[in-house]
């Protein structure tokens, strides 16, 4: 008859019995300290899995003085972009054997900010990631890293607090310098909500080109993400014969284009060229397949865990901030002007 085990939870002590161990070996295992033989290591191992041990983080915490936590402040959003970040730092955060709390935000202003950043510091977080890409929360971030090591995701460069953005100017001049290439004599951009510092980001990359290439700067059309404001922007333009060609500040208002151009008889890309932003899942499926700025949101995730853990050994050295590049996917929905 096999042992069952103890009917109490079980503690480290029980894990030393069966394993034959003393219990500072039973610690040195669990926090893969190296002196520990080979033999001895998976004999501890298969203990802990016998009985269903889990560690006590908190008499760890007391323990070491570090809880293995870092805190995420994040926004309650569906979109494509603030979800993909969040999924990265998670990621990157397991691969570095940290645990993660989240607290997600309705609405960004400066005292749920704060509010957030308090209640992670209660639960003793060892540092915090913010994905905030508001224009709300640039001015925030310094005071909310007060007394804990902070790293900004996604919410722009600042002199103040550590950063890792992906770079949404570098992105939009790459698309629209694409556009112009194909012979397009200007380029129409519909752009995300002014409130948002990617949005502004992308509408300040498109219209710097432009400028430069001595192009005509056409009024900007305004959006809110949605593929419904993208559509709604879409049945505007396809009653101007000069547009053709046009940079959406994301796939999903790109999509809402396609479908007013589409229902409006004017064809893409043989009538109108179309580059959105993102390369979500679907865009390479899109009718035609969406030309579009990817965004590694994988990297941004270990860079910003990267950072805030060199922050955690040495929060006196120099800020840094992290500028990741993205890059232009080039499908079938935008092509060279056709002379007539």
């Amino acid at each position: 008859m096999t042992q069952s085990g103890p009917s109490h939870f079980p503690v480290m002590a029980d894990v030393a019995r069966l394993a034959g161990v003393s219990h500072q070996t039973v610690s040195r295992v669990i926090n893969n300290h190296p002196n520990v033989a080979a033999t001895t290591r998976t004999r501890v191992q298969a203990a802990i899995r016998e009985l269903g041990y889990r560690p006590n983080s908190a008499a760890r915490t007391l323990v070491t003085r570090r809880s293995k936590t870092l805190g995420v402040v994040s926004f309650d959003s569906t979109l494509y972009g603030p979800a993909s970040m969040l999924y990265g730092i998670e990621q990157a955060a397991r691969d570095a054997d940290y645990f993660i709390s989240i607290v997600s935000l309705r609405s960004i202003t400066r005292s749920a900010l704060l509010d957030a950043v308090d209640r992670l510091r209660e639960q003793a977080v060892e540092g915090i990631v913010v994905i905030a890409p508001h224009t709300s929360a640039s001015g925030v971030l310094a005071q909310a890293g007060r007394g804990v090591p902070l790293v900004g995701a996604g919410c722009g460069v600042t002199e103040e607090v550590p950063m890792v953005s992906i770079d949404q100017r570098a992105g939009a001049v790459a698309a629209t310098r694409h556009l112009l290439d194909l012979g397009h004599g200007t380029v129409h951009h519909v752009a995300g909500p002014s409130t948002w510092l990617d949005a502004v980001g992308r509408a300040e990359g498109w219209r710097s080109t432009l400028e430069a290439a001595g192009a005509r700067v056409p009024a900007v059309v305004a959006g809110d993400w949605s593929a419904r404001s993208g559509y709604e922007a879409g049945q505007r333009l396809a009653t101007e014969p000069d547009v053709t060609a046009v940079f959406c500040a994301n796939d999903h208002m790109a999509q809402g284009l396609l479908r007013a151009f589409a229902e409006a008889g004017r064809k893409v890309p043989e009538d109108v060229s179309l580059v959105g932003f993102d390369d979500i899942p679907e865009a390479a499926y899109f009718v035609p397949p969406l030309s579009t700025v990817r965004q590694d949101f994988g990297e941004l995730g270990r860079r910003s865990l990267e950072l805030l853990v060199q922050r955690l050994g040495d929060s006196s050295g120099p800020l840094e901030s992290v500028l990741i590049p993205p890059e232009l996917v080039a499908r079938s929905s935008a092509r060279p002007v056709q002379r007539r």
